[in-house]
């Protein structure tokens, strides 16, 4: 019988972490394994249930990124560059929020979007017993996977119909462990402030990934309920002073993922395999998007969101390749994997290590994951191609491809059916699958000639899937017939499309369905070799060798981050580069000399309204810091609270000596950058006039307990 870690109910038992291993400020802790007694000792900070309770209930998923609420009238913080989706589809020809951004001046004035979901985590439950019983040792990876599924499908479903709320089993230590994450949705999202681009990513490319910055990478949206302002019992406060040096700050969110717990030869794979590909692809679509966007202003908005994303991957990824080409990083991997096989570790079955690993041991979990990466590479390239759809790079082919496997998903039971179709996740798909946001015609006859061209680099001309899908033109010339032809940018046509089922889908002439159509079958085919051969075989050993981790170590290493709400913590400090040690914060007045310094040129030109009120503004003013806490990607938006619960800055970016950080966890240089609390509401009170929203910010009303 599962064992409901609810914490409204159940709650937490306080002061039970064991001290933890490794550096002091590592860890994306779980809500449920917060290390209480390492605040306590390293930080003389108690973890009350308060606190912790405030710590879920006051956290906000947003597609990829994370915020928080910030009044109890459903305001939400996060940064611009995360609601930039949203901000793009509200922009119109005439009105470019992106450009010139906005301020809502009343609650009628709140733009709703037209496809943001926010999640808020309600319960944690562990399904670990459950799901360990439905997959036996005696099974073949392919029945295993199937058994693996049925379950997963079964729970989510069987709390769905129960509770209603969002429902989804999450993996954690990559197979030791199994948690049910329920969470309430909001789908009624608006737009209360952005400020122009300009100044959120002030810097843009150039700055990416670097300190010191000088960007208000903000934004607030408010979540609404049967058309009001949602009334949230738990949220966090303002800080109007923001951090102090060396303060200890704590970071709630929802970091996408980090690779730390990884064998030595998954690693290796990446370095060597899947990187080189990712970057690859992500160099060609940048540049198609570069191109594109130089043609006219028109298409330098429709592009702006899609080419910072790319960009912001890009260098990401570049910095993660490096890391794993640091010969120390890869030293320091391979002595924490062989620690594991100590043979003193208590109850472990000792596996002497004294040489290659995989060839020496080749039975052992860690030789069954390298396996895995041979098999991997053998159709990698083919899988990330039709199954990503990295030959698609489109908004409108996710939709064809959603109306045809609906039409065949929707018939099965829900258990047998791809993970994203199972009843507990159909709502979500739907809100984006009939989101009436605009599509424009030329960016993606743009974005799917790149992604065609650069499916037959990889390919190659004659292959038969390049044969097939060109159909005998260039890509540009198919890329052009599809974009022209599809009918998916009208909503009612994609209804259409999913309410007639599989007679409708097989009934269709539009040409991005025939495409999904023609090339389904194949995508299915590598999606289930990738889930037998890859996934199921890693599940399994990774689960063996977290068996290994939790006998030596029990919970005080930290699960891999998994796109599911973390708690990290960590001291706002400087650090040193090249003999010159730089502040812990950067100002207002940082933003105006480097703006004057560098001719006042894009992407260092501030938006007008920036200069016309540079003298209303106190210059001293802390605009962005930096702290050694442990975040990710995914992290973007997260609050970034001081000891009293209170948001002291707005996590936005990484320094490039953090990109490390997916495989290893360092504080010499590595650290976050956020917006700090005081340059919030000195911006919006003396250069965009929104004293409402600076008032409900600093607003002083209890909460509720």
């Amino acid at each position: 019988m599962s064992r409901p870690l609810t914490l409204l109910v159940v709650g937490f038992i306080l002061g039970s972490w064991p001290m933890r291993r490794g550096v002091a400020d590592e860890g994306m802790w779980l809500p449920t394994d917060l290390p209480a007694e390492a605040l306590q000792a390293q930080y003389g900070f108690a973890l009350t249930e308060a606190f912790r309770t405030k710590l879920m209930l006051a956290s906000v998923r947003f597609p990829g990124a994370s915020g928080g609420f910030v009044s109890p009238d459903g305001l939400v913080v996060t940064n611009h560059h995360v609601g930039s989706d949203a901000i793009q589809k509200l922009s119109t020809p005439g009105r470019d929020l992106m450009r010139d951004g906005y301020t809502a001046r009343t609650r009628a004035d709140e733009l709703p979007c037209p496809d943001l979901e926010l999640n808020v985590l309600q319960s944690i439950e562990d399904v670990t017993a459950r799901i360990a019983a439905a997959v036996t040792p005696a099974m073949a990876p392919a029945a295993a996977a199937a058994a693996r599924r049925a379950v997963t499908g079964d729970i989510e479903k069987e709390s769905f119909t129960k509770t209603g709320l969002r429902s989804e089993v999450v993996t954690l230590y990559q197979g030791g462990l199994y948690h049910l994450y329920r969470s309430k949705k909001y789908t009624d999202v608006r737009l209360v402030f952005a400020p122009e681009s300009a100044i959120a990513a002030f810097g843009g490319d150039v700055d990416n990934f670097e300190y010191p910055r000088t960007s208000l990478d903000v934004a607030f949206f408010r979540a609404y309920e049967n058309g009001k302002p949602a009334r949230v019992p738990h949220y966090f406060r303002w800080s109007a002073a923001g951090p102090a040096e060396n303060d200890l700050v704590l970071v709630t969110g929802h970091p996408g993922t980090t690779n730390r717990l990884e064998t030595l030869a998954k690693l290796k794979h990446r370095r060597d395999v899947t990187l080189p590909y990712d970057l690859a692809r992500l160099r060609a679509y940048e540049a198609a998007m570069i191109q594109f966007s130089e043609q006219s202003p028109a298409k330098r908005r429709e592009a702006a969101t899609v080419l910072h994303g790319l960009a912001n991957r890009r260098k990401a990824f570049a910095g993660q390749l490096q890391g794993l080409l640091d010969a120390g990083v890869m030293a320091q991997k391979a002595a924490s994997e062989e620690e594991l096989m100590r043979p003193t570790l208590a109850g472990v079955q000792p596996v002497q290590v004294t040489g290659p690993l995989t060839d020496r041991y080749p039975g052992t979990a860690w030789a069954k994951v390298a396996a895995a990466q041979t098999r991997l590479t053998a159709f990698e390239r083919e899988y990330a191609l039709l199954e990503r759809a990295d030959a698609f790079f489109s908004d409108l082919y996710p939709v064809a491809r959603h109306c045809v496997r609906l039409a065949d998903e929707l018939p099965k039971p829900n258990a047998d059916r791809l993970r994203e179709y199972r009843d507990s996740n159909l709502d979500s798909l739907k809100l984006t699958l009939y989101s009436p946001a605009p599509v424009s015609r030329g960016l993606e006859l743009a974005r799917l000639a790149a992604a065609l061209t650069f499916l037959a680099e990889q390919l190659g001309g004659e292959h038969p899937t390049v044969v097939k899908l060109l159909a005998g033109k260039s890509p540009a010339d198919r890329a052009a017939d599809l974009a022209a032809g599809t009918k998916l940018a009208d909503v009612a046509e994609r209804k259409r499309l999913v309410e007639g089922g599989r007679t409708a889908v097989e009934a269709s002439a539009d040409p991005l369905v025939k495409l999904a159509k023609l090339i389904d079958a194949d995508a299915r085919a590598l999606r289930k070799r990738y889930e037998d051969e890859v996934e199921e075989v890693e599940r399994q050993a990774y689960a063996a060798i977290a068996d290994v981790r939790f006998k030596a170590f029990g919970k005080a290493v930290a699960p891999d981050a998994t796109f599911t709400l973390r708690l990290a913590f960590g001291t706002v400090k400087g650090y040193a580069v090249e003999g010159k040690t730089l502040p812990f914060h950067t100002t207002f007045g940082d933003a105006y000399r480097r703006w004057e310094d560098l001719e006042k040129r894009d992407p260092f030109a501030l938006p007008p309204r920036w200069v016309e009120r540079r003298a209303k503004l106190d210059r001293a003013t802390p605009f962005n810091f930096v702290s050694t806490a442990d975040t990710i990607g995914g992290n973007s938006g997260s609050p970034v609270l001081n000891r009293a619960g209170e948001v002291v800055g707005v996590n936005f970016d990484r320094n490039r000596h953090g990109l490390v950080r997916n495989f290893v966890y360092t504080d010499v240089q590595a650290r976050h950058v956020a917006v700090h609390s005081r340059a919030v509401i000195e911006a919006l009170t003396k250069v965009y006039d929104a004293q409402a929203l600076a008032d409900e910010l600093t607003a002083t009303t209890p909460e509720t307990p």
